[in-house]
């Protein structure tokens, strides 16, 4: 008598939702080590094989996610730009567009941010994207954006958006560039003056320091010693 087969016990489906959330976490950390990369030491410079390494994932589910490596650069310039703009955008709806205005360009010329890796990626991987048609393309919305936040909070509107962008990102870059520190920071000093209202005096104290009295009075407060003319000595200015 043939025994039957025993039945192999079905694998569990994992539910496709599980597969698609994987999927998009790979593709996210795709992007962040793109980013990452991308901007200390350009597109060009880096390979898929780092970014898949930077990633934590193999070499091979890249093509999963993107056609190629110049599609990957144009939706990390796209994502990088994207972010910048919205929060310009979030800063420049405020009540007050003075002070959304000194926000925007305080946080944009601040010298620690714009010494890392992570300030403006029109500074840091401007070049390569402007070699790139599909990445000009995908950073163009994002570019009229940080126009549109300016142009909000600026006097001149437009042309003031267009002069206060084009000063700060080349500010930025020559801060860079430079190799002098007091440089660098003149840079930036300048780009901010050119562009925010003069900011106002600091007030004088309401209390001055006490004035130190002349050095006559105090020579003749201090007691001296003279002779009399019985050969004693009188102390002159000491208290009775």
């Amino acid at each position: 008598m043939i025994e039957p087969t025993p039945l192999r016990p079905r694998r569990k489906r994992r539910p496709t939702g599980s597969l698609e959330a994987r999927n998009q976490d790979a593709r996210q950390r795709i992007l962040t080590a793109a980013g990452d990369l991308f901007r200390k030491h350009g597109v060009d410079g880096v390979g898929v094989d780092a970014v898949m390494h930077q990633a934590g994932l193999t070499h091979g589910g890249f093509y999963l996610h993107f056609a190629s490596k110049e599609a990957l650069a144009a939706e990390v310039s796209q994502s990088m730009l994207t972010k910048a703009a919205a929060k310009w955008d979030s800063i420049s709806r405020s009540a007050d567009p003075d002070a959304a205005l000194v926000q925007n360009v305080d946080h944009y010329l601040d010298p620690s941010r714009v010494a890392s890796a992570h300030c403006c990626p029109l500074a840091t991987i401007g070049p390569d994207v402007a070699r790139r048609s599909a990445s000009r393309q995908a950073v163009a919305g994002a570019l009229r954006g940080m126009l549109d936040a300016l142009a909000r909070v600026l006097p001149e509107r437009r042309q003031g958006a267009l002069a206060g962008l084009s000063t700060m990102v080349g500010a930025v870059v020559l801060s860079r560039l430079a190799d002098d520190p007091i440089l660098a920071q003149a840079f930036l000093t300048a780009a901010s003056d050119s562009i925010l209202p003069p900011r106002p005096e600091p007030s004088a104290p309401s209390n001055p320091p006490a004035s130190i009295p002349p050095a006559s009075v105090a020579l003749t407060s201090t007691p001296t010693v003279s002779p009399i003319l019985d050969g004693g000595f009188s102390i002159v200015g000491a208290p009775a």
